[in-house]
C-alpha cells in the first residue's frame, strides 16, 4: 500500500541544486532540505551558496561553464539522486541589435551548460537505476515577445533536451522534467522590476494578476524530485500564474 503521508519525503536522497545562491535556486534548495533531502547548494558565487546553506546544508563552488569543474563536481559529489539547475542569463535586445558575443553568452549558460550537466550527472543516475533531473525552462519556451529571441530559443531548446533525456534515460529509471515559470521576482528580472510600467504590465498578463515569488516555484521542484511524481517524465510543468493559459502578451519598450 502506498504511504501517501510520506509521498513527498526525500529522506536519504542527495539533491544537488545549481544556482542555489539566489532566487529560485535558493528556495528550491531550502524546500528540498525541508522534505528530508541532503542538499548541496552549488553556485558560481560561493559566498551566496554559503549563505543559502547556513549550518545545515553544504555549499559548493561550481562554474557550470567550466568543463573541468563539472567533471570535478561529479567526482566529489556523486551519487546525486536529484539534480536541479536554475542558472540562466538573458540579454534583452531585438534580433537585429544582437551581437554574436551576446548570442554565445546566453546559449552557453542556458543551453550548453544544461547539456553538460545532464550528461555528467545523468550517467551515474542511469548506472544506479534511478534519479530525477529538473531543469528550468520558461514561459518564453512557448510564448515570445520582442527582445527575447535568444533566451526564448534556449528555453525551448532546454525543453526538448530534457524530453530527449527522459526518452533515453527512462529505461534506466531516470526521470527528466522541466519547470516553466512565468514572471518571478529574481535577480534576473531586476531590470523589469525597476520599471514600474513594465512591472505592472507583466503583472496584468497572467490570470492571477501578479508576479511570483521564488518560493512559489519550490513546491514544483519538491514534487518532481519526489515519489509523488514517480510516473512523471518528459513533462513541462507550467508555474506561471496562468500566463500561457490566457495568452499574456506585452510589447516592451525599446
Amino acid at each position: 500500500m502506498t504511504d501517501y503521508a510520506n509521498l513527498f519525503r526525500l529522506d536519504g536522497k542527495h539533491a544537488l541544486v545549481i544556482g542555489a545562491g539566489s532566487g529560485i535556486g535558493r528556495e528550491s534548495a531550502l524546500a528540498l532540505a525541508a522534505h528530508g533531502a541532503q542538499v548541496t547548494c552549488a553556485d558560481r558565487d560561493l559566498a551566496a551558496a554559503t549563505e543559502t546553506a547556513g549550518r545545515a546544508l553544504t555549499a559548493y563552488e561550481l562554474d557550470v561553464l567550466d568543463d573541468a569543474a563539472i567533471a570535478r563536481a561529479v567526482d566529489e559529489l556523486d551519487p546525486v539522486e536529484v539534480l536541479v539547475f536554475t542558472a540562466a542569463t538573458n540579454v534583452r535586445k531585438r534580433i537585429l541589435d544582437y551581437s554574436r558575443e551576446e548570442f554565445d553568452r546566453v546559449v552557453s549558460l542556458n543551453l550548453r551548460a544544461s547539456f553538460d550537466l545532464i550528461r555528467a550527472f545523468g550517467r551515474g543516475m542511469a548506472e544506479r537505476g534511478s534519479g530525477s533531473i529538473i531543469g528550468f525552462s520558461s514561459i518564453r519556451g512557448t510564448t515570445v515577445e520582442p527582445g527575447q529571441s535568444v533566451y526564448a530559443a534556449t528555453k525551448a531548446g532546454l525543453v526538448q533536451l530534457l524530453r530527449t533525456a527522459a526518452a533515453e534515460l527512462g529505461p534506466s529509471g531516470v526521470r527528466a522534467n522541466a519547470i516553466a515559470p512565468g514572471v518571478v521576482e529574481t535577480p534576473l528580472t531586476a531590470q523589469i522590476k525597476a520599471d514600474q510600467g513594465w512591472y505592472d504590465a507583466y503583472a496584468q498578463k497572467g490570470a492571477l494578476g501578479r508576479w511570483a515569488q521564488p518560493s512559489e516555484l519550490a513546491g514544483a521542484v519538491v514534487y518532481l524530485a519526489s515519489d509523488a511524481a514517480s510516473f512523471v517524465t518528459g513533462s513541462v510543468l507550467a508555474v506561471d500564474g496562468g500566463w500561457t493559459a490566457v495568452d499574456g502578451r506585452f510589447d516592451p519598450p525599446n
